[in-house]
């Protein structure tokens, strides 16, 4: 039987979780309950808001929408199953589904990434070029935008996943994780991995770097120029549209670089497993908080959503 026969038929894989500590699965079901919850009720909540307001029909709040339904797709691709580990005793997955699921996790990442760049282009443009705004942040231009934001996540996709199915596996492996994570899932790999993993790290610091280097050159360009703005006022608006921003970035690209970019970062797989919480579930529920406590157009819209008095959303 060839190999991808057998990855198809034979293959499964047991997630470990956080099955080593037995008497906090329950806590750690209720804790992950409440932050899929709140992940899913804010994220959809955002792009809704975003949709009914007419004020908030602008290119930076349009890359906003998609941000959020990158995070509930991620969010929801994981967090339903690391709840069901928790709580049952049947832990294992098989090659097509995990493979599914790895699929849909670097689509939303990667895509995630260029979109936090494209973001951060925006704000560049915003207060860089405020003449130019409307012209160079045209509708079609943002669409053209959001198009190779996620043609490049398929792209990407693709080749993360042709490495990992090319690979030979034993009939049943132990993962190291609560998901189908990469690294834990080559390292039970009964081929020759150097290959493989040269591949993926030579992709996921292109795509990490990259972009890094777009947004630190965009914000670059717009400290220089709030620096120069004689009001104070005009400074301090300037900085609060991209405080939320590069509160994100910092958050998503810090994680990133740790649990991809430093090969030192899986001598502890508990590290892995924390950090991997972070990012797949903690972040995606972070998002639309960041970017809608300081906000007054979206605050405004959830007062009038709920009729609320104005007092319970200011101080």
């Amino acid at each position: 039987m060839g190999n991808a026969d057998r990855n198809e038929s034979d293959v499964i894989f047991i997630l470990l979780g956080f099955s080593d500590y037995p008497d906090l699965q329950i806590p750690l079901f209720l804790l992950f309950l409440v932050i899929y919850i709140i992940t899913v009720v804010g994220n959809l909540g955002m792009i809704m808001i975003i949709r009914i307001n007419p004020k908030l029909h602008t290119p930076m709040y349009f890359f906003l929408s998609h941000l959020s339904f990158l995070d509930f797709c991620y969010s929801t691709t994981i967090t339903p199953k690391l709840l069901q580990i928790l709580v049952v005793e049947d832990r294992s997955i098989s090659f097509p589904p995990c493979v599914t699921q790895y699929c849909f996790v670097v689509i939303c990442v990667v895509a995630e990434g260029f979109l936090l760049t494209v973001m951060a282009y925006d704000r560049f443009v915003a207060i860089c070029n405020p003449l130019l705004y409307i012209i160079v942040m045209s509708q079609k231009r943002c669409i053209m935008m959001m198009t190779g934001v996620y043609t490049w996540g398929i792209i990407s996709t693709i080749i993360f996943v042709y490495s990992l199915v090319a690979r030979s596996f034993a009939g049943t492996n132990i993962i190291n994780n609560f998901f189908c994570e990469y690294s834990a899932v080559i390292s039970v790999s009964i081929s020759d991995n150097y290959v493989t993993e040269t591949i993926f790290f030579i992709l996921a610091n292109f795509n990490t770097f990259f972009t890094l280097i777009i947004v630190l050159t965009s914000y670059l360009f717009i400290f220089i120029t709030i620096l120069k703005m004689n009001s104070a006022s005009g400074r301090y608006k300037a900085f609060s549209t991209c405080a939320s921003h590069l509160t994100g970035v910092s958050i998503f690209f810090g994680t990133i670089l740790f649990l991809y970019c430093m090969p030192s970062s899986k001598s502890s797989w508990l590290l892995v497993r924390i950090s991997t919480v972070f990012y797949t579930v903690v972040i995606p529920m972070l998002n639309p908080l960041i970017y809608s406590l300081r906000n007054k157009d979206v605050k405004e819209t959830i007062r009038k959503l709920m009729q609320l008095p104005v007092g319970l959303f200011n101080g």
